[in-house]
């Protein structure tokens, strides 16, 4: 059974890779990404794979029993990336698709649902078997800001007093992992987030417990919280994006309590305090 992941380089793809290599042979994994070299290290055969070259991916997933379609960062894009893998996996008799989906994508207000609802759709109308990962926050989207909010006093976001359900990237990876090696998963959707809720307020004052500083939540309208991006140098889409799903946040957008991952993962999920501490740690090597 060879089983490929695509995005491999990225930063869920290569953790994903690593769970895999827990499970099953590195002859039966096979590292699909637009950078090949960066790929090599990773230790397990390298295909080149770039979501927009649409007539060279029928090629490079000739041999693959189960796929892994990491979905891409080019927003905008998506869409017409995934239907390129879809139907070259299909071409090359692909028997299974795993797809990183949005958590419950049906129903959430988050802009960057729509994608995800078109690959879906693709998905379904392929004839490949499938299975839908539909991942909720990465708690690095907002551990990610922790430098900042030290640096600047206040850790500041559009999200109100929201309920953000999340887990780190490497527990969605260990879930797919899980999932790509046992085809007892085949034709299921899941919608995974993490096992506790928090607050960005109680993030930040696991921030302030953390590092003995007071670091409280500052609570900003939406546009003014992107200007704040725009002004530290992030892109404008990215930072109007970012502003735009803390007011998802708001509504609950980020929030599930049907304890998916955990139940996948066989494990309670890591807690945000747990981020929180990598992220110090990380910030004083």
């Amino acid at each position: 059974m060879k089983i490929a992941v695509t995005g491999a380089t990225g930063q869920l793809g290569q953790l994903v890779v690593e769970q895999l290599k827990k499970r099953v042979s590195n002859s039966d994994i096979i590292a699909l990404a637009r950078n090949t070299e960066k790929a090599a290290k990773l230790g397990v055969e390298v295909r080149e794979f770039d979501y927009n070259k649409a007539d060279t991916l029928t090629e490079s997933l000739q041999g693959i029993d189960n796929l892994l379609l990491i979905s891409g960062n080019e927003f905008g894009s998506r869409a017409q990336q995934h239907t390129n893998v879809i139907r070259a996996a299909k071409q090359a008799g692909v028997k299974w698709i795993v797809y990183t989906s949005l958590l419950r994508v049906d129903t959430t207000s988050l802009n960057i649902a729509a994608e995800h609802i078109a690959t879906e759709k693709v998905l379904r109308e392929s004839g490949v078997e499938y299975t839908l990962l539909r991942n909720g926050w990465y708690s690095e989207n907002y551990t990610a800001s922790i430098p900042g909010a030290i640096g600047g006093g206040a850790f500041l976001g559009s999200a109100s007093e929201g309920k953000i359900a999340s887990a780190p990237r490497a527990d969605y990876a260990e879930a797919a992992a899980i999932v790509l090696s046992d085809e007892s998963y085949k034709g299921k959707t899941y919608d995974l987030a993490g096992d506790e809720y928090y607050t960005l307020s109680d993030l930040a004052a696991e921030i302030s417990k953390q590092v003995d500083k007071t670091i409280p939540y500052n609570n900003i309208p939406e546009q003014e919280y992107a200007n704040i991006l725009k002004n530290i140098g992030l892109p404008e889409s990215l930072a109007d994006g970012l502003a735009s799903w803390d007011v998802s946040a708001s509504k609950g957008d980020l929030y599930d309590e049907t304890h998916q991952l955990s139940e996948l993962l066989g494990r309670p999920t890591t807690p945000i305090a747990d981020s929180v501490k990598a992220a110090v740690e990380q910030m004083a090597n």
